[in-house]
């Protein structure tokens, strides 16, 4: 499903939340990331509704994140296998994780990341893969693409003068 609103199709972020902004789907993806594949377990991590459970899957299977894939004949009972696409989700839920125990979790954190061998805590950033330097929102900024209509550039180009003329 694409935005109803141009400035909204063209934008990145706004797909992405088309697709994946939910937040039943977001933990749906979260638990596939980390293995699971089926409706029950689905049903038993997130103590989800099987009715919403079965909505957000079909979902997130026509957008292209999950492959539905038979696993049982008698009775038929399918698995919902992440694609290259769902897989790609990772950073976003490594992202999220971060963020949440940085800013919402002033207690401590209850979940942390770490890598699979060694258990070693991980803290997340986002680099730049070609220089591999943090990308903050100081540093980076948004341009036109090359698929970017008149009026984006248009609009990108007044926000960049505003920008411009506010720091001067």
């Amino acid at each position: 499903m694409q935005p109803k609103l141009a400035p909204l199709a063209e934008c990145p972020c706004a797909r992405a939340v088309e697709t994946v902004g939910e937040w039943w789907s977001i933990l749906i993806l979260r638990d596939a990331l980390q293995g699971l594949s089926r409706f029950d377990e689905f049903e038993r991590s997130l103590g989800i509704a099987p009715n919403m459970l079965a909505r957000r899957l079909k979902h997130l299977t026509q957008s292209g994140l999950f492959e539905r894939r038979l696993y049982s004949e008698r009775p038929k009972r399918y698995e919902y296998v992440l694609t290259d696409k769902g897989r790609d989700f990772f950073p976003v839920v490594v992202a999220l994780i971060g963020y949440a125990n940085r800013h919402l979790a002033p207690e401590g954190a209850s979940l942390l990341l770490a890598e699979r061998e060694t258990q070693r805590p991980i803290v997340p950033i986002v680099v730049d893969a070609v220089t591999l330097q943090p990308v903050t929102a100081e540093g980076a900024t948004v341009i036109a693409g090359p698929r970017a209509s008149t009026e984006l550039r248009e609009r990108l180009a007044a926000r960049h003068a505003a920008t411009q003329a506010r720091s001067n």
